[in-house]
């Protein structure tokens, strides 16, 4: 069983033989007398075939001479090529898209005679088993349509709602003769907090919680005077606001409704939350506060948690995307390597927009085909190593 260099390496031989090359800098194919000069033009303009024909070392008159080309690619495709007469050569009727990797025929008609030539011109391809490319973990997905989600990555911290504390001060000046409350412990609406007697009428009084909550704050025991003094502290941490910074290159992106997944040290998963108001000052660092309301009614977080959070900016479909982790660079150029049975080749990309671990595919390879998502450059090693050139 040959290894994905030696692979590679025999596969190269074919693109790396000697070719005679012509005036044209274009390859030569000969019968006898009879001479093609094979070369792709493509100097300021989509590259095309053109065909210089001679015999005897003596050109031919385009006009005197039928050509037909036949490109064969990697999976299938064949693109059929005919030639009219332009100046001193033939001019091909249609561009040769990357790659340019093909099996070519070439068939020519002169002075009664036909001619036949065929030759591979690969690049960009290696031929790698299907058991080493398991090895190696080589993993591939199809070009299919994607829903992109833009998000905005932010930071900030948990806080309580304004109106989620209560202080409880009594009515009248007095002691306190009975406390049914302490730091730390919940309370419901309506239950006894603690019992006053009132220093003038000398009368008893009960103070009872306004809200759910905890006592987050206690400046008062038995036997102490009120003295118009904040006694008790209760906050209802049931709902706590997500406070979230966002620079101002990003504030204009960002809307009031707009979806946030917040994250909090510790916790697994994400809290779906909406922001629903902004700040109309800004922190020493230029943020501006937007502010979404988070559940805690188990009590899983703490006021002055710090949270990342994820901002939904902005939700679409695209008609073709692949991995971004596919992505290896070719030449001047993108791609990603098409997979057709054992065999890998590059597909260059006209590359759109990248959200997430997705990139938007403009151009350059059709939707359903098979592509190496993980672990590509093991591929681009291998065609590197082949040294399979940009040869025409």
């Amino acid at each position: 069983m040959y290894s994905p260099a030696t692979y590679a390496e025999k596969n190269a031989e074919s693109v790396q033989e000697e070719v005679e090359k012509g005036p044209n800098n274009g390859r030569i194919l000969r019968d006898a007398e009879f001479a093609i000069e094979v070369a792709i033009f493509e100097d300021g303009m989509p590259p095309e075939f053109r065909i210089f024909p001679s015999i005897a070392g003596k050109p031919i008159q385009p006009n005197d001479i039928d050509i037909n080309v036949q490109l064969s690619r990697l999976g299938g495709v064949v693109d059929d090529i005919n030639f009219y007469a332009e100046n001193n050569y033939l001019r091909g009727d249609m561009e040769i898209y990357e790659p340019h990797s093909f099996n070519v025929t070439l068939t020519a008609k002169h002075g009664g005679k036909s001619y036949q030539w065929s030759y591979d011109n690969f690049e960009g391809r290696v031929l790698i088993a299907e058991s080493i490319a398991n090895t190696m973990s080589i993993e591939t997905e199809k070009v299919a349509e994607q829903v992109f989600e833009e998000k905005l990555k932010v930071f900030g911290k948990l806080s309580m709602p304004p109106n989620a504390m209560r202080s409880i001060s009594a009515r009248f000046p007095g002691e306190i003769k009975a406390l049914h409350a302490v730091m730390g412990q919940k309370v419901k609406k309506g239950q006894l907090l603690m019992v006053v007697e009132s220093n003038e009428s000398l009368q008893s009084y009960r103070i009872y919680s306004p809200i759910n909550g905890v006592v987050t704050k206690q400046s008062a025991g038995v036997g102490e005077q009120t003295e118009g003094r904040e006694l008790l502290k209760i906050s209802n941490t049931q709902k706590l606001i997500v406070e979230l910074g966002v620079f101002p290159l990003d504030q204009s992106n960002v809307k009031l409704g707009s979806i946030v997944d917040i994250s909090i040290p510790g916790q697994s998963g994400v809290v779906k939350a909406q922001i629903f108001d902004s700040l109309v000052t800004v922190t020493n660092e230029q943020a501006k506060i937007f502010r979404a309301e988070i559940d805690n009614s188990n009590g899983d977080f703490n006021v002055g948690q710090i949270v990342s959070g994820e901002i939904m900016l902005d939700r679409y479909k695209v008609s073709r995307a692949v991995k971004a982790s596919g992505i290896q660079s070719f030449r001047d150029f993108k791609v990603v390597y098409a997979k057709v049975n054992d065999e890998y080749e590059v597909r260059m990309l006209d590359i759109g927009r990248k959200v997430g671990p997705w990139v938007e595919v403009l151009g350059g390879i059709p939707s359903g085909t098979e592509y190496v998502a993980k672990n590509s450059y093991i591929i681009k090693a291998d065609i590197d190593k082949s040294g399979a050139s940009h040869d025409h």
